[in-house]
């Protein structure tokens, strides 16, 4: 094809023309996306057709050996990627044949339409303008130029030998024939592509289907060591964060997607399931103070890849290499950032390396949403920040686990609360943008500090930062419902839902809003819908018994709730002793109510959840549920948000202590 002081600069091979110099690849004339490494491996590909180019040869072009990279995932990922582009096949290839275990050949025919003889000091090819009309589609041999023969069969320039006039014009008859052929056959072709070409061209030239969603694969973990786990799923959870703050983009929440962690599902069975038109998956790979991140944009309905590039950075360097790889997926499905958006994914700042290891296994534990991973996390959060003080997103972290910890037996309100405010503000000091910080502050204020005014601002603004964010909308949608806004409050957990489509937990957050806006069959069905995705969730099942309950269908809630105390693991819970009450057995419900009370195992099991078994179960005077109120607000109890709306204090609504209870919470007018 070429000799070795040149290299072909644009080649022709069936309907597509790659101009090596300017790294395109053109079908029908129209530009493809192909760039990177695939393109580099077809261009190595086109200057050898019908030899064996090897991977060895390959990863010296591409990857010199001391280049940190996984190998041979890229080249693979590279050539499934070519292979789209071209429409190609592995097991009947047209263009690229697969010889195991050496590489690969470009088996098709190649046409040179130019080439370049320029090489530099070093004796490197250099690409150089074209030597030749690039559209004369003939051989570099000068002698060819000119005569218009150069690639005639048989007899290109015929010379005159003995014989007649005659003769020597049939033999130009001759001569000719075959191009008269040639041209005839090849204005039928033109004919038959351009009906191709007009389709082709329609389709191209019509707008691209609108991306509006994304989910992010649990990313890879290429070091095949099950202790580095935390890291690809940390990886993971950081370009979700990041891919969430843009608004026009819904991003599926990292507790769905980690359930396909391993699955051998396809990419349009996933996209269907999570209601998403893209994914992105690949890997990680981290040595030491190094990583890898190997990622793949693909059409969710089609599985065809949209885009594909490898990035090498050093730990420290990690957050900002995030926020490219966000940036670069946002210009890829054509979503045009606003200036605030290019602000919060530009300009990260540096983290050391063990601090951002100590925080990725923070959040580790922290996504087990168990209070031994709640105090685990804690640690770990406070390791962190000792190794880099400046951490705001350890901060961040530190507030969340301190503000759930009350909710899983883990302290009381009054002495948590306070650490994980400060947190939070310190995290808000250091880096206003921080959804989950502002998130955080919007949760102690609902919570701890009764401020409904400054929770519904932390809230709003956490979202505004994250739209994608679904424990911000989860919140909000806890914080509306306790002031009465009950229609805004299902909006808002139905879109963390959306974001969110496989997590339990959102679905029994769903009941016990739909429970406070009176709405008991939207309860049932929420309820229902938690404990398909998880059977053995103690909170769906106690949240259905309630909706049982509310419905007066006794025998089905006694049921619901004697399970959902087995599953909590104690015999001595309250939710056990409203099984026995319903189910006719009050002398065990009597007894298990007294036992619960000083049941060390469930100290979240608070006064005020007491006043509420006592009520619904008929164990106690509206003085003694009252008396158990009085102490839910000296303790300042996490669960007192919603006195005001849930259907088990109606009877004591009218109560003049319940009002006064009402007017020192300080709720708003319109729900005292």
């Amino acid at each position: 094809m070429h000799d070795k002081d040149s290299q072909a600069s644009r080649v022709r091979f069936s309907v597509f023309e790659a101009d090596l110099r300017r790294g395109e690849l053109r079908k029908y004339g129209l530009k493809l996306k192909l760039h990177g490494q695939p393109f580099q491996i077809l261009a190595m590909l086109l200057q050898r057709p019908g030899e064996l180019v090897t991977r060895e040869e390959i990863r010296e072009k591409l990857w010199p050996r001391n280049t940190f990279v996984d190998f041979e995932h890229s080249v693979n990922t590279s050539i499934k990627r070519l292979r789209e582009v071209l429409g190609d096949n592995a097991n009947s290839p047209r263009f690229i044949e697969t010889l195991p275990r050496q590489g690969y050949r470009f088996i098709a025919p190649v046409e040179i339409l130019s080439s370049e003889l320029h090489s530099n000091a070093g004796g490197e090819t250099l690409l150089a303008p074209d030597s030749e009309n690039p559209e004369s589609g003939l051989a570099s041999d000068p002698s060819n130029r000119g005569n218009g023969l150069a690639e005639l069969p048989g007899n290109a320039r015929n010379h005159r030998g003995p014989g007649t006039p005659g003769s020597h014009q049939r033999g130009l008859k001759r001569a000719w024939a075959p191009l008269l052929a040639g041209v005839a056959v090849a204005g039928l072709l033109v004919v038959l592509l351009a009906g191709r070409l007009r389709d082709s061209l329609s389709s191209r030239l019509a707008p691209p289907p609108r991306i509006e969603s994304i989910a992010v694969l649990p990313l890879e973990n290429l070091s095949h060591d099950s202790e580095q786990d935390y890291f690809a799923d940390g990886m993971t959870e950081e370009l979700i964060t990041n891919l969430g703050k843009i608004e026009a983009l819904r991003v599926v929440s990292r507790t769905s997607v980690m359930q396909y962690k391993g699955t051998k599902k396809t990419v349009p069975e996933i996209a269907k399931e999570l209601n998403v038109d893209t994914l992105v998956e690949g890997s990680v790979l981290r040595t030491g103070d190094r990583v890898r991140i190997t990622a793949n944009l693909l059409n969710a309905k089609t599985d065809r890849h949209i885009w594909a590039e490898s990035y090498e950075r050093d730990l420290r360097d990690v957050l900002s290499l995030q926020d490219e790889l966000a940036r670069t997926i946002a210009e890829e499905i054509r979503i045009k950032l606003t200036a605030q958006e290019m602000a919060r994914l530009s300009g990260s700042p540096t983290v050391s390396p063990e601090a951002y290891r100590l925080y990725l296994q923070a959040r580790y534990h922290c996504y087990k949403r168990t209070l031994q991973g709640f105090e685990r996390s804690i640690q770990l959060f406070q390791q962190a920040l000792a190794e880099d003080p400046g951490y705001a997103s350890a901060y961040a972290g530190l507030a969340e686990c301190y503000g759930l910890l009350p909710f899983y037996g883990g302290g009381s309100s009054r002495d948590v609360f306070p650490k994980a405010k400060a947190a939070a503000l310190k995290a808000v000091e250091l880096d206003d943008s921080l959804a989950e910080a502002h998130a955080a502050i919007g949760f102690v204020l609902l919570y701890g500090d009764w401020d409904w005014a400054g929770a519904e601002k932390e809230l709003r603004r956490a979202i505004e930062l994250d739209p994608s964010y679904p424990t911000s909308r989860h919140w909000y949608a806890e914080y509306l419902s306790a002031m009465g806004r009950h229609e805004e409050a299902v909006a808002e957990i139905r879109r963390a839902q959306e974001l969110d489509p496989l997590s339990a937990l959102l679905f029994a957050i769903g009941a016990e809003i739909y429970t406070n806006a009176r709405n008991y069959d939207e309860c049932i069905g929420d309820s229902k819908k938690a404990l398909e995705l998880d059977p053995n969730f103690a909170l769906a099942h106690e949240n259905l018994a309630g909706c049982f309950l509310l419905k007066k269908l006794y025998k089905e809630a006694g049921a619901e709730y004697m399970e959902a105390g087995r599953i909590w693991g104690s015999a001595n819970s309250e939710v056990m002793t409203l099984g026995y009450a319903l189910s006719g057995r009050r002398a065990d419900a009597i007894r298990t109510l007294e036992r619960s009370r000083a049941d060390s195992d469930f100290p979240a099991r608070t006064s005020i959840i007491q006043a509420r078994i006592c009520l619904e179960a008929n164990l106690c005077t509206k003085e003694e549920a009252l008396d158990f109120l009085e102490k839910a607000f000296r303790e300042h109890e996490a669960y007192m948000p919603f006195l005001n709306v849930h259907p088990a204090f109606d009877p004591l609504r009218s109560d003049s202590r319940f009002k006064d209870l009402i007017r020192r919470m300080r709720f708003p007018n319109g729900l005292r």
